[in-house]
C-alpha cells in the first residue's frame, strides 16, 4: 500500500472525556492512518560495538542544505519508534510494546508523541514497530485512519518485515531506518525528526526545527536541562558554550550507574573554554541528505542511532548541536516511572492549546452512584457504585462495586462490559464466579491493576508486608519497586490479602 492510498479526513476536536475532582473536560479524539503490512514480534537488538562501523575513506563531506524553507507539514517527516522489550516494564509489556501501554485512563503512551507531531504541524508520521506490536499496530491504524485531507497527511505504520535483501528482523533503530528509507523517500522532505514512542512530555517541535535550521546543523539532539533519572541508552553529550556537541558517550550496558543518575555539570577545559554534560532524550532532527549519506554510504553497518550513528557523525566532522528542553519529561522505562507518569497525568492533561489525541470510542458517560472521587481521572464508560477513589487513574469500562476504596492506584480498565447475567451463565459453564472489575468491600492502595482483571470481594491489595520486589505470576501479580501489579486477565479470589 502506498502513502497515497486510504487517507481520510482530519477534523481536530478537543481531547477525550476525563473527570477530576475539580473539572470535567470533554475530549473527543482524532485519527489518522495507514498500515504497511508485515509480520514481526521480535525484540529490538542493539549492537554497541563501534568497531563494526564501516566508514569508507571516500565518504563525502556533508553540508546542510536548507534553501527551501517550506512549512513543516511539507518539509518534515517524523519517524516514531513503537518501543522494544524492556524487562523493567514487565509485566506491562508481556503482551504489548511500550508505546501501546495505556496511560491516563483513555490513552496509549504513543499518543503523546503523535499528538506533539500533530500540534506542531508535522503531519507526515511513520511509526516503526516490531516487538509485541499487534496491539500498537491496531491502535495506530484505528485511531488515526481519518487524518488528513490528502496524501501528504498521514500516520503510516511500518511493521518489521523481511525481504530478499534482508532476511532478518530490524537489528536496531539505525538498521530499521536504513531499511525503510525507500518508504521515507516517497516525499521530498528536508528533515526527519526521530522520536522514541514511549516518552511522556509536551513539546512544540516547531521551535526545535527552527533552531536546527537557524544553526545550520547537520543533526540536532534534544537534551534535558535537568534530570535525576536518565536512561543510559540514550547517551550523554558534552556540549560547549554554543551548544555544539563535541562528544557523545553511551554505556554499552543499559542501566550502568554512571549514566543513570545524571547531574548537569560544567567543566573548564585547558584552552579556557567551558563545556557541560547533558543527557540526551533520544530525539534527533537530521537533514534528509545527511541521513541518507550516513546510513547508506558512511556507516553502512551501524545498527543503533545513539551508540553508533551519532558518535560516527561527530567523528566525521558533522555539525551536531544540542537543543535544551526544560519542561516536564518522563521516560516511561520502568514500572515505577509508569506509576509516576500516571500520577502526574492527573494534573497535566488539560491544555486546550495543545490537546492529546487518541482513538475515538462510542462509549457511554461514566455512571457514578454516590461515589466519592477526589484528585483522580475517570475514563469513559465506567460504572462506579458507592465507592471511594482518591488520587487514582481509572481506565475505560471499569466496574467498581459498593464499599470499595481505591487510593493512589492505576486501574487500567477493561475491553468489554460483563453484566451479572453473563457472569451467572459463564459461571455455570466455566465455573467463573468473579466479574471483571473490583468486587465489594475491596481495598486497593498504591497498585496497578492491568486490563480485564477480576478482583473478588473483600480483597486487600495493600502490600501488607512492604515487599519491594516479588514475583507471584502464578498467583496473578508481581511487585516492582514496592508497587503491586495485578496481571492482565488475572483472577484474585475473594478475601485475598496481598
Amino acid at each position: 500500500m502506498s502513502a497515497t492510498e486510504n487517507v481520510g479526513r482530519f477534523s481536530p476536536q478537543p481531547p477525550s472525556h476525563i473527570y477530576s475532582s475539580s473539572s470535567s473536560s470533554s475530549t473527543k479524539l482524532t485519527n489518522l492512518h495507514m498500515i504497511r503490512s508485515s509480520s514481526h514480534h521480535n525484540q529490538w537488538r542493539h549492537n554497541y560495538n563501534l568497531k563494526q562501523i564501516f566508514v569508507p575513506s571516500s565518504c563525502p563531506s556533508l553540508s546542510v542544505s536548507n534553501s527551501q524553507q517550506l512549512p513543516l507539514n511539507q518539509s518534515v517527516a517524523a519517524i516514531v519508534f513503537g518501543g522494544g522489550s524492556d524487562s523493567e516494564l514487565y509485566p506491562l509489556t508481556k503482551t504489548r510494546s511500550k508505546g501501546a501501554i495505556p496511560i491516563a485512563a483513555n490513552y496509549r503512551l504513543i499518543d503523546a508523541v503523535i499528538s506533539n507531531c500533530i500540534n506542531s504541524d508535522i503531519t507526515k508520521i511513520y511509526a516503526i514497530t516490531q516487538f509485541n506490536s499487534t496491539s500498537l499496530n491496531s491502535h495506530l491504524s484505528r485511531a488515526y485512519s481519518g487524518f488528513g485531507l490528502g496524501k501528504d497527511r498521514f500516520v503510516e505504520v511500518i511493521a518489521a518485515y523481511q525481504s530478499l535483501e534482508d532476511q532478518g528482523w530490524f537489528q536496531g533503530t539505525a538498521d530499521a531506518i536504513r531499511r525503510c528509507l525507500w518508504v521515507f523517500e516517497e516525499f521530498p522532505v528536508t528533515e526527519f525528526i526521530v522520536l522514541p514512542g514511549h516518552h511522556l512530555y509536551r513539546m512544540d517541535y516547531k521551535t526545535l526545527i527552527e533552531e536546527h535550521r537557524k544553526s545550520r546543523a547537520d543533526i540536532t539532539i534534544v537534551g534535558l536541562s535537568s534530570v535525576t533519572d536518565h536512561d543510559s541508552g540514550f547517551g550523554l553529550m558534552e556540549v560547549d558554550s554554543t551548544n555544539l556537541v563535541t562528544r557523545f558517550t553511551i554505556s554499552p550496558h543499559k542501566g550502568q550507574q554512571d549514566l543513570v543518575s545524571v547531574e548537569i555539570r560544567t567543566s573548564r577545559r585547558s584552552d579556557g573554554t567551558s563545556s557541560r554534560y547533558v543527557p540526551s532524550t533520544g530525539i534527533y532532527v537530521i537533514g534528509r541528505e545527511q541521513m541518507v549519506k550516513l546510513l547508506r554510504e558512511c556507516l553502512v553497518k551501524a545498527k543503533d542511532m545513539a551508540s553508533e550513528i551519532i558518535p560516527g557523525a561527530i567523528s566525521q566532522g558533522m555539525k551536531v548541536k544540542a537543543h535544551m528542553f526544560d519542561g516536564y519529561w518522563e521516560d516511561v522505562k520502568s514500572v515505577g516511572a509508569y506509576y509516576r507518569a500516571n500520577m502526574e497525568s492527573i494534573k497535566r492533561f488539560y491544555d486546550r492549546q495543545f490537546p492529546l489525541y487518541t482513538m475515538p470510542r462510542c462509549l457511554p458517560p461514566s455512571s457514578m452512584s454516590e461515589a466519592v472521587i477526589t484528585d483522580s481521572i475517570i475514563g469513559d464508560g465506567c460504572i462506579l457504585d458507592r465507592c471511594v477513589i482518591r488520587g487514582s487513574v481509572v481506565g475505560m469500562r471499569t466496574r467498581i462495586a459498593d464499599e470499595v476504596i481505591v487510593e493512589d492506584s492505576i486501574i487500567v480498565g477493561s475491553d468489554i462490559y460483563e453484566m451479572e447475567e453473563e457472569v451467572r451463565k459463564k459461571g455455570r459453564e466455566k465455573k467463573i464466579e468473579i466479574r471483571i472489575g473490583i468486587g465489594e468491600k475491596s481495598r486497593i492502595r498504591r497498585a496497578i491493576v492491568d486490563k480485564n482483571a477480576r478482583i473478588g470481594k473483600n480483597v486487600m491489595i495493600i502490600n501488607r508486608d512492604n515487599v519491594e520486589e516479588g514475583n507471584r505470576e502464578a498467583e496473578g501479580y508481581v511487585i516492582r519497586e514496592g508497587i503491586i501489579v495485578i496481571l492482565r486477565n488475572a483472577v484474585i479470589p475473594n478475601n485475598s490479602i496481598i
